[in-house]
C-alpha cells in the first residue's frame, strides 16, 4: 500500500499484543496435518480469524486501560503506530476498521494530540497525484469511521479535492478493466466527503469568493460519469447520489432546488454550460444517450436530498410547484415506461418517491393548500396506474418495491383524508374491487390486498371476496404464489385480532374461536392434503405462525386431527412439530408415542420426515436426546437408507445433523459439569455413554452402507450420514464455512469417546470403504467420497495404499468406459491431495517429472501430461486400438481435476519461483490439446495432414460414417474391398471411436475454460509473467473455434460451451485491453462467417456454431453495459431481414436461417436473462415475418425462435394445468411491460381480419400470435386498458374458415375480457347466433361464435364469478335458438358446441327448454346404428338411408358430447330416471357412445354422486361376461375394465348386490380373464387391466373350489413380477397383489382353506420380490399389500389401514412368515430362494484377468435390488425358523436337504477365501476388489449362508453328520467363519465383526432395507 507507515517496533513494546491477523488452529485431536493444509486454512479463514483476534485485542486493551494510560508518549508511540498501520491495512473491512478504531481510542486516552499527529502523518503519506484503489479505500474509511481522519481531511480539503479530480479524470481517460472498482471508489470518496464535511464544502460551491476550481473540475467529471463515461452502472448511480449530496450543501433550499432543476433540464435543452451554485462547468457530450442519466439524478435525489429542498417552491413554474411533484414525479413515470433494462432501479425510485412524499406531506400541503390525491386528480390516476402497471413485473426484487408502493400510497391517502377530514374514501373500494376481479393465478392481486386490509377491515374483505380461502389454498400449492398468500393470511388474522382487542370482546379463547370459524377449514384441508407442496407450505408458513400468534388454537387443531387415517396422521405430526418449535419441548408418551411410531413407518415421505424432524429438532442445541428418541431413531434410520428421493435424503441428513449437534453439545455440557435442560435427574453419566454409543452406531451404519453391493440410494445416504458425523463429531476446522465449526472443547469429548473404545473415525475399515466408493460408477458417490477423504482423513495415505491406488488409477484412465475413466481421474486427484513428497517419490511417475520438478503438484501434472501425450501418439498410430485401450478422455479429465480442483496446485501456480515451470507446462498442455482436437475432428471428416482443420463445418452423418468405417478397417488391417455389410446398429468399434472423440473434445473445452478462469483472475501477484501468454490464449481460441464449428455432438458442444463461456468471461474482465479484444474479434469473425456464402450446413447439422455467439456474449459482466450483445443482436436482426436470393438452394443453410437459429440460441441462453428483453419486440416481429417465408428452413427456424421468445416472455410452464400460464401474467401487465410488442401483435391480427384482395388468404403467423395471447391471464376491469384494442379483431376471427384459427381465437379471447365484462360479451355473442335456419350466413361464423362463448364460460376465473342471475339474459337468448341442437342444424360440430355451452351454464333453464334438450339427445342417440366394421359401399349407403347424418364429419364428437352431457346431468341432479338413462347408454351397441361414457367414468367426474357410481358399478358387472365373451375390440375392452376398476377403487364399495349380480358368472368371468393372461398375450396395457380385473373378482369370490383359480392367478403374478419384464406388467402384479393378495392370505389361515397355504406362501414371496423393485410405484403397491396384513392377519381386512413404508412392509412380511407359516415345509425353501448362489471363484478369477474392458457393461435387470442387504435381513428369520423346528418336522427335512446340497460348496468357498486373501498377491489386487459389486455381494451372501449352515449343523445334531463332503461340525464351521470374516474385513470386503464394548445396543440390522 503506497504511503502507509510501517514503523519498526521493539519486541518488548508489542509482546503483549495478540497476533491480530495470524489464524491459529485451536482445536486439538488431529495430529496428521500438513503445511499445505495450514496454508489453505490460513487463506480461507483469514477474515474470520482477524475478527476473532481483534475482538480479543479490544477486550485486552480495555482490561489494560490503566497500564496503557501510564505509558509516556515515547513508550506509547510505537504501539500506536503499530495499531494505526494495521488500521491502514484493514480499510477493506468496515468491522475490522471499527474495532481497531476503538483500540486506538483506548490507547490514546490522555494522548489525543499524539494520536492526531500520528493520524496526520499516516494520511499525509498517501503518495501520488493519482490515488490508487487502496488509497481511495483509505480516504473513504477514514472519512466515514474516524473522527481524526475527518479532521485531517477538513484541514487538507483543497489538495484532497484536487487529487480526487486528477484521479477520476485519469480513470475516465484510461478506462481500466471492466471489473475494476477504481472509478467506483473515486466517486465514493467524493460522496463521503460531501456527506461528512458539508459546512466545509458549501462555501466552495455556493460562495463566489470561495469558489473552488478543483471542485468545479470534480463536478464536471461526476457529470461525465453520470452521463455514461463510466461503463459501470453502479458507478453511475453512485455519481447521482454524490451530486445530490453536493446539492444538500446549499445554504438556502431554493438555491439547491435551482441547481437540481438545472441538472434535470440538461438532457432536454442541450445547454452547453451548467451553472451549479457559483460553479460553472461545460456540459459533457453524451456519446450514446441511453436515458439512464435521468434515472441517475432522480434516484440520487430521492435517496439523500434534503426534504426542504425537494418540497420548496420552484420559482420558474407558473403555479406553486415543487421538485417532488412537478419535476421528479414526471421523470419517474417516464422512466418506468422507458427503461426496461433498469426496471429494478426505476421502480425503486418510484417507491422512494412515495416515501419522500409521505415524509414531506405537511410541507406540500402548506405549499399547495389543497389535497394532492383527491378523487379526480391526475396525480392519483397516474400513481394508481403506475403501481398497477408494474405490479406484475417479473424482474427480481421489484415485488418488494411494489408492496411498499401500495402500502405507501394507501398510507398517504389515509393521512390526507384524516388531515382534510374527508369521510368519503372511494379509493379503498375501487382497489378492493379491482383485486377481486383479477384471476387467482396473478401474484399481483395479493400485494395490494395485504395493503388494503388495515383500512377496510377483515370482514369487508372476506365479504367482498368469499373465494379467498380457497384461492389461498391454491396459492399454497404454487411455489411462486405461496409467499404472497402467506402475507394475506397473516394480514387478515392480525387484523381480526386487532379488531377483537379494540372492541374488548373476549380474550384469547374468543380469538381462537373466531379463527376456527374462518380459518380452521383452510388449514385443515391443507395439512391433511396428500400433496407435499401444499402440506409443507401450510406447515412452514401458516401453522407455526398461527400457534405463536394464537396459542389457544392448538386445541381445535388437535381435535380436528385426532383420527386414525393417513390424512389425520399427516396433519397431526405437522401440528406436533410446530408445537415443539413454539413450546421448546414436547413429552412423548402413551398414545402420542404410538402414533409417532406409526408416522415413522408410514408410506408417505412427508409424514416420515415430519416425524423425524419432531424427534431431532429442539430450540436449544444442548438439550439431550431422550432414550426414547434415540431408540426411535435407531429403528428408523436403517429402514430409510435406500429411499430414492433426493430431497428426502437431504432433509434426512439435515434432521440427523440437528440430532448429532444436540448429542454433542449436551455431552460437552455434561463433561463441563453443567447438566443441560432436559437431562433426567441422576442419569447424566448414562446419557453421556448413550450419546457416545449412538454416534458410534450411526458411524458403523453409515460405513456399512457404502458397500459396492449396495444400491446408489443407500450409498448416497450413507455418505451423507458419514459426512454429518464427521462434520459434527470431529475437531476438523472447515475453512469455507462461516458457521458450524467444532466447539473449542471438542477434544475433551473426543478423548472421552476414544477411552470408551469408540469414535475411531479414521480407522482402516472406514478408509477402505471410502476408497471403494471412489470406484463407483456415479459422479455423486465418487466426488462426495473424495471430499470426505480429503477434508477429514489424515493428510497422507499410507504408502502401500497410495501405490495400489495409483496403479488402479493408471488402469482406470485407460478404460474406454467413460465412468471408469472419470473414476480414474477422481482417484488421481485424490492421490495428489493425500500424498506428500516422500509418497510422490515412491509413485511410478515419469522420470523427467519425478527428477526435475520442484513441486509435487507440478510433478504430478507433468506426469499426467506425459500420459496424455503417449496416448495421443498411440491414437495417431491406430485410433481404433487407442480408443479401446488408451483413450484420451480419462487423462484429460484427470488433468482438469488436478489443475482446477486442487487448492495446493492453484497456490503453487501463484508462487513466483514456480511461474516459469508452470508457464512451460501449460504451453505444452495447450499445444497438446490443440493437436488432439485437430486430429480427432479431422479423423471424423476423413481428413489427414495439415489441411484437416480448414473446413469450417461439421461433417454430415454419411461423412462421419464413412470416416469411422475407414478407421475401423485400418485398425483391423483390412482394405476397403473387404468392407462388411451395412448394419442398422452401430458396432462397438463405431461406438468406441465416437466415444473417444466426443468425450475427449468435451473434456478439452472444460479444461481450457477452467484454466482461463483460474489463471486470468485478478488475484494473481502483480508483476509476475502471465502463465497463459497471449500466444497460448490465441491457440486456445482456435481450439474452441474448431470444436464449436466442426463438432455436431450436443454433449460435446455443451461441455465445450461451459468452458468457452468461462474463457470469454475471464478475457472480458481482464485489465489487459489486448485480451479484452479477443472475444470481440471472435464475434466479428463469427458474424462475418455467418453472413458469407458456404458450401455445407452450419446450424441445422452442427449444434456448435450458434453456441459460439452465446458463449461470447454470456461472458460479458451482467452489471455492465453489454456492447457485444447489442452488436450481435443488431447484426443478426439485419441479416435475418435481408431478402432471400432468387435462386436459393434448399440443401444449403442460408445466412438468414443461420441468423434465426443463433437468435433462438441467445434467447434460450439462461445466462443472458433480462438483458435480451430490450430486443424482444424486433425479434418477435422477425419471427412472425419468418413464418410467412417461402423457404421451409426459414419457417422452421422462425417457429423455433417464436417458441423460445414465448418461454422467455412468460416463463416456463410450472404446472400441468391446461393452458395455465406459469407466472400468471395478465395481458394488461404484458402490454405494459412491452408496449411496442403489443403494436406488433395487434398489427398481425388486424392484417388477418382486414379486407384482402381476392378473398381470404392464409396468414401463417396468425396462429402463433393467438397462441401467445392464449397463454396470458385476464386482468382487472379498466376502460383505458390497452388490451381492449384486441377485442374486435379476435371477435372477427370467429368466422375464419380454418378450424384451428377459430379454436385458438376463442382461447385468446379469455385474457382480453376482464371477468366483470364477460356477461355482457356473452349476451352480445348469444344475440349474434341465428334464431332460425334461414338466418345462417356462415356455419364457420356460428361455430366460432359458440367456441368463444364456450371459452369464456369455461375460463377458470369465471367458475364462481358468473352467477346464474348475471347469465339469465344469455340463457334466454340461447333458449330462443334451441334449433341449434336439433337435426335442423346440419353441422354436428355446431350442435356439439351449442350443447357444451349449455353444460357450462348454471341450471336455470325453463322446463320446456330442458325437455327439448332431453328429446333432442334421446332422439339422436336412439337413432344410432349398431357398432361394427362397414366393409362395403352398399352397407354404408344403406346406413345413410336408414340413419340420416350417419358418417357425417363430426358426428362422433356430437354423440360423445351428448353422452357426456347425460352423464354430467345425472351426477348433478341425482335423478333416478337420468341415472337409468346413463346405464342404458352403456348397453347401447354404438361404440362412440359407450366409449364416451367409459371415458367420462375414468376421468372421475362421477365422484360426487354415490347413487350414479353404484348404478354404474352394477351395470358394468352385469355386462362383464358378455363383454369378455365378445371381445370385439381391445381398446374398448381396456377402457371397460379400467372403468370397472376405477369404480371399485375403494375396496369397501363392493356390496352384496354386486356379488348377486355376478352369481353364477363370476367363475366364468375369472376363467376368461385368466385365459387371456395365460394364452392370448394381449398388449401390456390391456394385460394390466385384465390382471387387475381378475384380482378384483378373485378378492370377492366365495366359491367352494377357489384353489385352482387362485393358483393360476398366483402363477400369472409370478410371471408378471419378473424384473426383466416391463414396468407396466410389474405394476399390474403389484396392484393385483394389493387387491386380492391379502384376502387370499387371510383365507389360507382359516381352518377351512388349508389348500391355499402354498398359494399364500408364493404370494408373500412375490410381495418380498416386488418390494425390491426399482420402480417406486411398484414398491408402493406391494407395501400396501404388506400393510393390509400388518394387523392380525387372521382378522378381516381393516377399514382405515395406514399404509407403511416399503422396508417396514418387508419386515412385516418376514415376521408374518415366521409367525404364521413357520411350521410349513415350503417356508424355509421359499426364503432360501431369495439368497442368490454366486460363483465366488469365477468372480475373483475374472477380476484378476485384467482383460480389456468392453465399452458397454450389461445392465442389471433391477438396479435397486440389494441381495446382500436382503440376505442380512433374511438371516435372523431363517435362524429362528431352524431353532423353532421340532425334532421330526418337515422343516428339518428341508434344512437337511439344503445342507446336503449347499454345505460342501459353502465350506469350499470359505477355504478358498482363506487361502486367497492370506497371500500378499491379494493385497496388491485388493484395490480393484474394493470396488467390485459382484464380489462384495458374493462374499456377503457366502457369510450369511455359512452362518445358516453352522446353525443348521447345531440344530440338526447327529443327523447332519451324514452329509457327504462336509466333514466338519458346527463349532469348526463357526471358527472357520470367524477367521474368514476377520480376514475379509482387513481387506474391506466384509463388515468388521461387532465389538462387545459398544455402549448401546444397536438398532435394527444395518443391512436392513
Amino acid at each position: 500500500m503506497g504511503g502507509s507507515v510501517s514503523p519498526q517496533l521493539p519486541h518488548s513494546s508489542v509482546s503483549s499484543m495478540p497476533n491480530f491477523f495470524c489464524p491459529a488452529r485451536e482445536t486439538g485431536g488431529r495430529e496428521d496435518t500438513s503445511s499445505s493444509r495450514e496454508e489453505e486454512t490460513h487463506r480461507s479463514t483469514a477474515k474470520r480469524c482477524k475478527d476473532k483476534h481483534l475482538e480479543e485485542a479490544l477486550l485486552l486493551s480495555r482490561a489494560l486501560g490503566e497500564g496503557l494510560r501510564a505509558l509516556d508518549e515515547a513508550e506509547a508511540r510505537p504501539l500506536l503506530r503499530c495499531v494505526l498501520a494495521f488500521q491502514m491495512e484493514a480499510t477493506g473491512s468496515s468491522s475490522s476498521f471499527q474495532k481497531l478504531e476503538q483500540i486506538v481510542t483506548q490507547l490514546a486516552v490522555g494522548k489525543e494530540a499524539l494520536l492526531a499527529r500520528e493520524v496526520g502523518m499516516l494520511l499525509a503519506g498517501l503518495e501520488g497525484e493519482v490515488l490508487s484503489p487502496g488509497d481511495l479505500q483509505s480516504v473513504c474509511m477514514f472519512t466515514e469511521e474516524s473522527i481524526l481522519g475527518r479532521q485531517h481531511w477538513q484541514q487538507n480539503l483543497a489538495p484532497l479535492l484536487q487529487r480526487l479530480a486528477t484521479t477520476l479524470r485519469w480513470v475516465l481517460q484510461s478506462q481500466p478493466a471492466p471489473g475494476s472498482t477504481w472509478g467506483y471508489l473515486a466517486v465514493k470518496a467524493c460522496l463521503q466527503l460531501f456527506q461528512a464535511l458539508p459546512k466545509d464544502v458549501a462555501p466552495l460551491v455556493w460562495s463566489a469568493a470561495g469558489k473552488s476550481e478543483a471542485l468545479q473540475s470534480l463536478l464536471g467529471l461526476l457529470l461525465e460519469v453520470a452521463w455514461g463515461k463510466a461503463p459501470n452502472k453502479d458507478t453511475r448511480l453512485l455519481a447521482g447520489t454524490a451530486l445530490s449530496m453536493l446539492v444538500n450543501t446549499a445554504p438556502q433550499p431554493e438555491r439547491g432546488a435551482s441547481a437540481v432543476l438545472a441538472l434535470f433540464q440538461l438532457p432536454d435543452r442541450g445547454a452547453e454550460e451548467l451553472k451549479f451554485g457559483e460553479l460553472e462547468v461545460e456540459v459533457p457530450p453524451v456519446l450514446e444517450p441511453d436515458g439512464l442519466e435521468k434515472l441517475v439524478f432522480t434516484r440520487g435525489l430521492l435517496t439523500c436530498c434534503k426534504m426542504d429542498i425537494l418540497s420548496c417552491q420552484v420559482e420558474s413554474f407558473t403555479h406553486k410547484a415543487c421538485l417532488l411533484l412537478d419535476v421528479i414525479f414526471p421523470t419517474v413515470c417516464a422512466l418506468t415506461k422507458e427503461q426496461k433494462d433498469c426496471h429494478y432501479y426505476c421502480f425503486q425510485a418510484c417507491a422512494l418517491w412515495l416515501q419522500r412524499l409521505r415524509d414531506s406531506l405537511p410541507a406540500v400541503w402548506r405549499l399547495t393548500g389543497t389535497r394532492i390525491l383527491a378523487q379526480d386528480t391526475e396525480l392519483l390516476r397516474q400513481l394508481t396506474q403506475l403501481v398497477w402497471d408494474n405490479a406484475e413485473t417479473p424482474v427480481e426484487g421489484v415485488s418488494e418495491f411494489v408492496h411498499s408502493s401500495f402500502r405507501l400510497l394507501l398510507e398517504i391517502y389515509h393521512l390526507e383524508c384524516q388531515h382534510f377530514q374527508d369521510q368519503e374514501r372511494p379509493l379503498y373500494q375501487q382497489m378492493l374491487q379491482r383485486v377481486v376481479s383479477m384471476p387467482w393465478q396473478i401474484k399481483a392481486r395479493y400485494v395490494p390486498l395485504c395493503a388494503i386490509v388495515p383500512y377496510v377491515g377483515s370482514q369487508q374483505v372476506l365479504d367482498a371476496y368469499p373465494d379467498l380461502p380457497q384461492h389461498l389454498l391454491s396459492c399454497l400449492s404454487t411455489n411462486h404464489l405461496c409467499p404472497a398468500a402467506t402475507e394475506v393470511y397473516k394480514a387478515l388474522v392480525r387484523q381480526q385480532c386487532a379488531e377483537r382487542q379494540d372492541g374488548q370482546r373476549g380474550g384469547e379463547a374468543a380469538l381462537a374461536e373466531q379463527w376456527t370459524l374462518y380459518w380452521l377449514p383452510l388449514l385443515s384441508q391443507a395439512l391433511r392434503s396428500p400433496r407435499p407442496i401444499l402440506q409443507s407450505n401450510a406447515t412452514n408458513h401458516l401453522l407455526t405462525w398461527t400457534l405463536r400468534q394464537l396459542p389457544a388454537t392448538q386445541t381445535p387443531l388437535a381435535t380436528q386431527f385426532s383420527g386414525q387415517d393417513t390424512a389425520s396422521l399427516r396433519a397431526w405430526v405437522s401440528l406436533l412439530k410446530a408445537q415443539k418449535s413454539v413450546a421448546g419441548s414436547l413429552p412423548l408418551q402413551g398414545e402420542a408415542l404410538e402414533r409417532l411410531s406409526c408416522c415413522l413407518g408410514a408410506s408417505e415421505e412427508s409424514i416420515r420426515l415430519a416425524a423425524l424432524g419432531l424427534l431431532c429438532c429442539s430450540p436449544s442445541t444442548n438439550q439431550p436426546l431422550l432414550g426414547t428418541e434415540m431408540q426411535l431413531l435407531q429403528e428408523f434410520l436403517p429402514l430409510n437408507l435406500n429411499c430414492d428421493s433426493s430431497s428426502f435424503r437431504q432433509l434426512l441428513q439435515a434432521a440427523v445433523r440437528k440430532a448429532l449437534v444436540r448429542l454433542r453439545d449436551s455431552s460437552l455440557a455434561q463433561l463441563r459439569g453443567k447438566a443441560p435442560r432436559g437431562t433426567e435427574p441422576g442419569k447424566a453419566a448414562g446419557q453421556l455413554a448413550q450419546a457416545v454409543g449412538f454416534v458410534e452406531w450411526l458411524l458403523q451404519l453409515s460405513v456399512t452402507s457404502l458397500s459396492p453391493g449396495a444400491n446408489y440410494q443407500r450409498k448416497k445416504t450413507g455418505l451423507l450420514l458419514l459426512a454429518t458425523v464427521l462434520e459434527t463429531c470431529t475437531d476438523t476446522w472447515s475453512p469455507e464455512r462461516k458457521k458450524g465449526q467444532p466447539p473449542r472443547t471438542m477434544a475433551v469429548l473426543l478423548s472421552y469417546a476414544r477411552q470408551s473404545g469408540c469414535w475411531d473415525f479414521f480407522s482402516q475399515p472406514n478408509l477402505l470403504a471410502l476408497l471403494g466408493c471412489l470406484q463407483d460408477s456415479t459422479n455423486e458417490i465418487r466426488d462426495l467420497a473424495s471430499e470426505l477423504l480429503v477434508r477429514y482423513f489424515p493428510a497422507t495415505f499410507p504408502e502401500p495404499i497410495a501405490l495400489a491406488l495409483f496403479q488402479l488409477a493408471q488402469d482406470a484412465l485407460g478404460s474406454p468406459r467413460v465412468q471408469e475413466a472419470e473414476a480414474g481421474a477422481v482417484l488421481m486427484k485424490t492421490i495428489l491431495q493425500k500424498s506428500d513428497s516422500s509418497t510422490m517419490k515412491s509413485l511410478a511417475l515419469e522420470a523427467e517429472a519425478a527428477l526435475t520438478l520442484p513441486n509435487r503438484g507440478l510433478c504430478f501434472v507433468q506426469h499426467l501430461l506425459h500420459v496424455l501425450q503417449a496416448q495421443y501418439a498411440a491414437a495417431c498410430q491406430d485410433l481404433l486400438q487407442a480408443a479401446a485401450s488408451t483413450p484420451m478422455h480419462g487423462a484429460i479429465a484427470a488433468l482438469r481435476r488436478c489443475l482446477l480442483q486442487v487448492p495446493e496446485v492453484a497456490a503453487s501456480m501463484r508462487a513466483a519461483e514456480l511461474a516459469q515451470s508452470w508457464q512451460e507446462l501449460l504451453a505444452r498442455l495447450v499445444t497438446t490439446v490443440r493437436d488432439i482436437t485437430s486430429f480427432l475432428l479431422g479423423a471424423l471428416q476423413s481428413q489427414q495432414g495439415p489441411g484437416a482443420g480448414e473446413q469450417a463445418a461439421a461433417p454430415s452423418f454419411a461423412d462421419m460414417g464413412n470416416a469411422i468405417g475407414s478407421l475401423i478397417m485400418l485398425g483391423k488391417g483390412r482394405g476397403q474391398e473387404e468392407e462388411e455389410e451395412d448394419s442398422i446398429l452401430l458396432s462397438e468399434e463405431h461406438s468406441l471411436i465416437l466415444t473417444c472423440c466426443w468425450v475427449s473434445v468435451k473434456e478439452i473445452g472444460l479444461l481450457l475454460g477452467g484454466l482461463a478462469e483460474l489463471l486470468l483472475a485478478p488475484t494473481l501477484p502483480a508483476g509476475s509473467a502471465p502463465l497463459l501468454p497471449l500466444s497460448t490464449l490465441q491457440m486456445a481460441v482456435r481450439v474452441f473455434q474448431e470444436i464449436l464449428l466442426r463438432c455436431r455432438h450436443w454433449g460435446a458442444v455443451e461441455g465445450c460451451s461451459m468452458g468457452f463461456t468461462k474463457f470469454c468471461a475471464a478475457l472480458l474482465n481482464h485489465p489487459d485491453t489486448e485480451l479484452q479484444a479477443i472475444p470481440q474479434t471472435m464475434l466479428e469473425q463469427g458474424l462475418e462467417a455467418l453472413s458469407g456464402p458456404r458450401s455445407s450446413s452450419i446450424t441445422r447439422r452442427a449444434a456448435g456454431f450458434p453456441m459460439l455467439f452465446l458463449c461470447i456474449v454470456s461472458g460479458e459482466a451482467p452489471a455492465q453495459a453489454r456492447p457485444l450483445l447489442t452488436r450481435c443482436v443488431r447484426t443478426l436482426l439485419a441479416l435475418a431481414t435481408t431478402a432471400l436470393p432468387q435462386d436459393w438452394d434448399q440443401t444449403l443453410d442460408l445466412p438468414q436461417v443461420c441468423a434465426l437459429h443463433v437468435l433462438q440460441t441467445l434467447v434460450r441462453g439462461t445466462g443472458l436473462g433480462s438483458a435480451l428483453l430490450r430486443h424482444v419486440t424486433p425479434m418477435v416481429a422477425l419471427a412472425l415475418r419468418g413464418l410467412s417465408s417461402p423457404c421451409w428452413a426459414m419457417r422452421n427456424a422462425a417457429i423455433q425462435l417464436f417458441s423460445a421468445l414465448t418461454s422467455r416472455l412468460l416463463g416456463q410452464q410450472r404446472s400441468r394445468g391446461e393452458g395455465c400460464p406459469a407466472e400468471g401474467v395478465s395481458l394488461q401487465a404484458f402490454l405494459g411491460q412491452h408496449p411496442q410488442l403489443g403494436t406488433v401483435l395487434l398489427g398481425e391480427l388486424g392484417a388477418a381480419t382486414g379486407p384482402a384482395p381476392g378473398g381470404p388468404h392464409l396468414r401463417p403467423a396468425l396462429h402463433a400470435v393467438l397462441t401467445l395471447l392464449a397463454q396470458l391471464q385476464p386482468g382487472a376491469d379498466s376502460p383505458s386498458s390497452p388490451s381492449a384494442h384486441f377485442l374486435r379483431p379476435l371477435l372477427e376471427l370467429a368466422g375464419s374458415p380454418i378450424y384451428a384459427v377459430r379454436a385458438m381465437a376463442a382461447k385468446a379471447l379469455v385474457p382480453v375480457v376482464p371477468p366483470p365484462q364477460r356477461p355482457g360479451l356473452l349476451l352480445q355473442l348469444a344475440r349474434q347466433l341465428p334464431a332460425t335456419p334461414g338466418q345462417v350466413r356462415s356455419h364457420n361464423a356460428v361455430h366460432g361464435c359458440l367456441l368463444q362463448m364456450q371459452a369464456l364460460l369455461a375460463a377458470p376465473a369465471s367458475t364462481k364469478g358468473l352467477s346464474a342471475e348475471a347469465l339469465h339474459p344469455v340463457v334466454l337468448q340461447l333458449e330462443a335458438r334451441d334449433w341449434l341442437l336439433t337435426p335442423a342444424q346440419r353441422c354436428p360440430l355446431v350442435r356439439a358446441a351449442f350443447l357444451q355451452i349449455l353444460a357450462l351454464l348454471p341450471s336455470s333453464f325453463s322446463p320446456s327448454f330442458t325437455q327439448s334438450i332431453r328429446v333432442a339427445i334421446s332422439t339422436e342417440l336412439g337413432s344410432l346404428p349398431p357398432g361394427g366394421k362397414l366393409g362395403c359401399a352398399e352397407l354404408q349407403a344403406e346406413c345413410r338411408k336408414e340413419y340420416p347424418g350417419f358418417l357425417q364429419v363430426g358426428s362422433a364428437i356430437l354423440h360423445q358430447t351428448m353422452a357426456h352431457f347425460v352423464c354430467s346431468e345425472a351426477a348433478q341432479l341425482v335423478d333416478g330416471e337420468r341415472i337409468s338413462a346413463v346405464c342404458s347408454l352403456l348397453r347401447q351397441p354404438n361404440p362412440d357412445v359407450q366409449l364416451a361414457v367409459l371415458s367420462w367414468v375414468i376421468a372421475g367426474e362421477e365422484g360426487t354422486c354415490e347413487e350414479l357410481e353404484k348404478a354404474l358399478r352394477l351395470t358394468l358387472l352385469e355386462s362383464l361376461g358378455s363383454v369378455l365373451r365378445e371381445r370385439r375390440d381391445k381398446e374398448f375392452l381396456r377402457l371397460y375394465l379400467e372403468a370397472l376398476l376405477h369404480l371399485y377403487r375403494d375396496p369397501s364399495s363392493w356390496s352384496h348386490e354386486a356379488s348377486c349380480k355376478l352369481q353364477g358368472s363370476s367363475a366364468a368371468c375369472l376363467e376368461m380373464l385368466l385365459h387371456m393372461v395365460e394364452a392370448e398375450h394381449p398388449g401390456p396395457d390391456l394385460l394390466f387391466q385384465v390382471l387387475c380385473a381378475a384380482s378384483l373378482l378373485l378378492a370377492h369370490w366365495v366359491g367352494a373350489e377357489d384353489g385352482p383359480l387362485a393358483e393360476r392367478w398366483c402363477t400369472a403374478l409370478e410371471q408378471c413380477s419378473r424384473s426383466a419384464l416391463s414396468e407396466v406388467l410389474r405394476l399390474a402384479a403389484a396392484c393385483s397383489l394389493r387387491t386380492a393378495g391379502a384376502n387370499v392370505v387371510r383365507r389360507s389361515l382359516r381352518a377351512a382353506c388349508p389348500s391355499l397355504v402354498s398359494v399364500a406362501l408364493r404370494l408373500i414371496n412375490v410381495g418380498i420380490h416386488l418390494l425390491q423393485d426399482e420402480e417406486r410405484e411398484v414398491r408402493h403397491e406391494a407395501s400396501c399389500f404388506a400393510s393390509l396384513l400388518r394387523p392380525d392377519p387372521t382378522e378381516p381386512l381393516p377399514g382405515g389401514c395406514v399404509f407403511v413404508q416399503d422396508n417396514v412392509g418387508l419386515q412385516s412380511l418376514l415376521q408374518l412368515l415366521l409367525a404364521e407359516f413357520g411350521d410349513h415345509p415350503e417356508t424355509f425353501d421359499s426364503l432360501l430362494w431369495h439368497l442368490p448362489v454366486l460363483d465366488l471363484r469365477s468372480i475373483v478369477e475374472e477380476l484378476e484377468t485384467n482383460k480389456a474392458a468392453s465399452l458397454y457393461k450389461e445392465d442389471e435387470p433391477n438396479v435397486f435390488a440389494e441381495p446382500a442387504a436382503l440376505a442380512q435381513q433374511l438371516l435372523p428369520i431363517l435362524l429362528q425358523l431352524l431353532e423353532k423346528a421340532p425334532a421330526s418336522s418337515p422343516l428339518r427335512v428341508s434344512a437337511l436337504r439344503w445342507l446336503a446340497a449347499g454345505g460342501p460348496g459353502i465350506l469350499r468357498d470359505l477355504r478358498y477365501c482363506k487361502h486367497r486373501w492370506s497371500q500378499e498377491a491379494a493385497a496388491r489386487g485388493g484395490m480393484k476388489a474394493l470396488g467390485c459389486a459382484k464380489l462384495h455381494v458374493a462374499v456377503a451372501v457366502l457369510l450369511v449362508r455359512a452362518q445358516l449352515a453352522a446353525q443348521a449343523l447345531q440344530v440338526l445334531g447327529e443327523s447332519a453328520t451324514t452329509v457327504p463332503g462336509l466333514g466338519c461340525g458346527a463349532q469348526e464351521l463357526e471358527q472357520e467363519l470367524v477367521l474368514v470374516q476377520e480376514l475379509l474385513a482387513q481387506h474391506g470386503l466384509a463388515r468388521v465383526p461387532s465389538q462387545s464394548n459398544a455402549p448401546v445396543e444397536p438398532g435394527p440390522p444395518s443391512g436392513a432395507a
